[in-house]
C-alpha cells in the first residue's frame, strides 16, 4: 500500500481501478513542400474543422459546468484566430516552404515559452491554452479529426493534469474521481469536479504517475487530499463503510427538501443559491434553495460580441424572476475586469488588473453601460423580488453615485411610462477591507450586505487567488478576514441592514457556526450544498455564549 498527498477540492470519496489518461498526439515531423497556396488551404480547412469542435465543446460545457467556465472555449476559437499566431504560421510555411503540422507545432511552442516566461499568472495559463489549440489544429490536419480518450468502464482517472477540452469531453458517468500530479484549486478539472460532486485530488506530484497503472484499485479521499494505491484489506474495508455512510448521507440530505433553515434554538437563517446563468434555475429549483443570492450578470456580456441591449438584458431578468416568483433573485451588475475579459470593451491593459478597472469602477467610468443594464433590471423587477448588488465599492461616494444613477434611470422610466417595482432591494458587496472598515457609513444607505469571501481573502492578504504557487498562503480562515465579516455583520444589524455571505467560503461546514455567531442571515452557495448546509444549520444550538 502506497499513499500519495495533495489537495482535496470537493468532499467525496472514490474505490476503484485506475485509468490512466492517455493522450493522442499525432506525431509531427518537418516535410518540405512545393505549393504554400495549397498547404495554406489545409490549414484553413482544419482551422474551420476545429473551430466546429471547439463550439461543440462549449455547448457540452455549458450544460456541465456553465456558462462562465465554458468560456474558455470561446478563447480557445479566439486563439485559432489569433492575428500574431496566423501571421507566425503563415509566414514559415511561405518563406521555408513547410508542412502546416509543423509551422502549427513551432509557433505554437514559442508563443507557448511566451507565456510561461510572463510573471502574470493568468498569462502564464494560456501557455496550456495555446498547446491544447495547436494539438487541435494539428490532429484536423491529420485528417483523422481528433481521437478522444474513452473509458469502458467506471474509474479513477489519473493524469499529469488536464486540458479543459479533455475534462469535458471525459463520460461524467464513468469517471469516479481525478486524481492530477499539478493543477490548482481554481483549474478546470477541479471546477468541474465540484460542479459535478466528483471527488478530486489536485497537486499529488509527478512521482505518482510513473507508480500508478491502469486497473490498479485505488482509493481516492477528496476530504482529506489522499490517494491511496493498492490499499490493505483493513483500508479497504474503512473506505467502504466510509463510502456506505456518505452514500446514507446523501440519501438523507434528500429528506430534508421542504424543511426549515432553523437551528436547534430557534435561529432561522436564509440559504440562497448562486448561479451563474440563466440556465442553472432549474438546480436552484431542484436543490430546495430558499432564493439566488447571487446571479452572475456579466455573462450576458462574455457571452456577447458586442454590448448587450436594454431588451435583451431585460428578456434574461425578467425570465429569472418569473422562475423564481415568491423567491428573492439578488442579481449582480457587471462585473467585467481582471481576470473577466471582454475585448469589445476595449479595455487598456493593466499591470495589475485585479486592482484596475474592475467592476463598479468600470460601470461608474462608462455610465452609458450602466445605466443600460440599470435600465433592464429596473423593467424586470416587476416580475418578482428583485435585489440589485453592486461589486468593489470601496468608497461611500461611490455608493453614493450609484444610487444616483439609480434614481436617474427611475425618474427616465416613469416619463417615458415604463413600470418597475417600488420595494426593489439595493446592496453592496463586502469584497474589500476598505468596504468592511467603512461599513457602518455604508449599511444607512442600503438594504443589505453581501460578502464576497473569495475577493475579500485576496484583497486582505495580498494575494493573488489566480496563482496556484500562493495558495498555502491565500487562507480563508484567517483571523483578518473573519473578523472583517463580523465587523460589516454588527454594522449592518447596527443600521438595520441584513447581511449574507455568497463567496465559497459560505459553503465550509467548519465555519458555519461561526458565522451565524457573528450575525450572518443569509448564506448563497452552489446548488450542490444547500442541502448540506441546512442540514448543518438545524444541527446548530446557538444558545451558549461562544465566538470565533
Amino acid at each position: 500500500m502506497t499513499k500519495y498527498t495533495g489537495k482535496g477540492v470537493y468532499g467525496a470519496i472514490a474505490l476503484g481501478r485506475v485509468a490512466v489518461y492517455e493522450r493522442y498526439r499525432v506525431p509531427v515531423k518537418r516535410d518540405r513542400i512545393k505549393h504554400p497556396g495549397e498547404e495554406l488551404a489545409r490549414l484553413e480547412k482544419a482551422k474551420t474543422q476545429a473551430s466546429h469542435q471547439l463550439e461543440e465543446l462549449y455547448e457540452k460545457a455549458l450544460v456541465e459546468v456553465g456558462e462562465t467556465n465554458a468560456q474558455i472555449f470561446d478563447i480557445h476559437r479566439m486563439l485559432i484566430d489569433d492575428e500574431d499566431f496566423n501571421e507566425a504560421v503563415t509566414e514559415m510555411i511561405q518563406g521555408q516552404c513547410v508542412n502546416a503540422e509543423y509551422a502549427v507545432s513551432v509557433t505554437a511552442d514559442n508563443f507557448a515559452r511566451m507565456f510561461e516566461a510572463m510573471e502574470d499568472a493568468y498569462m502564464q495559463g494560456r501557455a496550456a491554452d495555446v498547446r491544447d489549440v495547436s494539438n487541435r489544429i494539428i490532429a484536423c490536419l491529420s485528417n483523422n479529426g481528433r481521437t478522444e480518450f474513452h473509458l469502458k468502464e467506471p474509474a479513477i482517472i489519473c493524469a499529469d493534469d488536464l486540458a479543459p477540452s479533455e475534462t469535458v469531453t471525459l463520460d461524467k458517468d464513468k469517471v469516479l474521481a481525478f486524481v492530477t500530479a499539478n493543477g490548482s484549486y481554481n483549474s478546470h478539472t477541479a471546477i468541474l469536479a465540484r460542479n459535478m460532486s466528483i471527488p478530486a485530488i489536485i497537486g499529488v506530484g509527478e512521482k505518482f504517475l510513473s507508480d500508478v497503472k491502469n486497473g490498479d484499485l485505488a482509493i481516492a479521499d477528496g476530504f482529506t487530499g489522499e490517494f491511496i494505491l493498492h490499499p490493505d484489506g483493513k483500508t479497504l474495508e474503512a473506505a467502504k463503510k466510509r463510502l456506505q455512510t456518505e452514500l446514507e448521507k446523501k440519501e438523507l440530505l434528500q429528506k430534508l427538501k421542504g424543511k426549515d433553515n432553523v437551528t436547534l434554538d430557534g435561529r432561522r437563517i436564509h440559504i440562497f443559491a448562486n448561479i451563474g446563468s440563466v440556465d442553472h434555475i432549474g438546480s436552484v429549483l431542484l436543490s430546495d434553495a430558499g432564493g439566488i443570492g447571487l446571479f452572475r450578470s456579466e455573462f450576458l456580456y462574455l457571452e456577447s460580441h458586442d454590448f448587450p441591449s436594454e431588451d435583451s438584458q431585460f428578456k434574461v431578468y425578467r425570465r429569472v424572476l418569473e422562475s423564481m416568483p415568491t423567491k428573492k433573485v439578488i442579481i449582480r451588475t457587471l462585473d467585467i475586469g481582471a481576470d473577466k475579459q471582454v475585448d469589445y470593451f476595449d479595455l487598456d491593459k493593466e499591470d495589475n488588473p485585479a486592482l484596475g478597472l474592475r467592476a463598479v469602477r468600470l460601470c461608474l467610468t462608462r455610465p452609458e453601460i450602466f445605466k443600460t443594464q440599470l435600465r433592464a433590471l429596473y423593467r424586470a423587477s416587476v416580475f418578482g423580488k428583485l435585489g440589485i448588488m453592486f461589486p468593489m465599492i470601496t468608497d461611500l461616494s461611490e455608493l453614493k453615485e450609484c444610487l444616483s444613477l439609480c434614481e436617474q434611470v427611475k425618474r427616465e422610466l416613469s416619463f417615458g411610462g415604463r413600470k418597475y417595482a417600488d420595494d426593489v432591494e439595493i446592496g453592496i458587496m463586502i469584497e474589500t477591507p476598505a468596504a468592511a472598515l467603512i461599513s457602518e457609513k455604508l449599511a444607512p444607505l442600503v438594504d443589505f450586505f453581501s460578502v464576497g469571501t473569495n475577493d475579500l481573502t485576496q484583497y486582505t492578504l495580498a494575494c493573488d487567488r489566480q496563482n496556484p504557487r500562493l495558495e498555502r498562503f491565500c487562507d480563508p480562515h484567517h483571523e483578518a478576514v473573519l473578523r472583517l465579516i463580523e465587523l460589516s455583520a454588527q454594522n449592518a444589524h447596527k443600521h438595520g441592514a441584513w447581511i449574507g455571505i455568497c463567496g465559497e467560503l459560505a459553503a465550509d461546514t467548519t465555519l458555519t457556526e461561526a458565522f451565524l455567531r457573528m450575525g450572518i442571515d443569509e448564506l448563497s452557495v452552489s446548488p450542490a450544498f444547500v442541502l448540506k448546509i441546512r442540514d448543518t444549520v438545524r444541527k446548530l444550538d446557538l444558545s451558549s455564549e461562544k465566538t470565533f
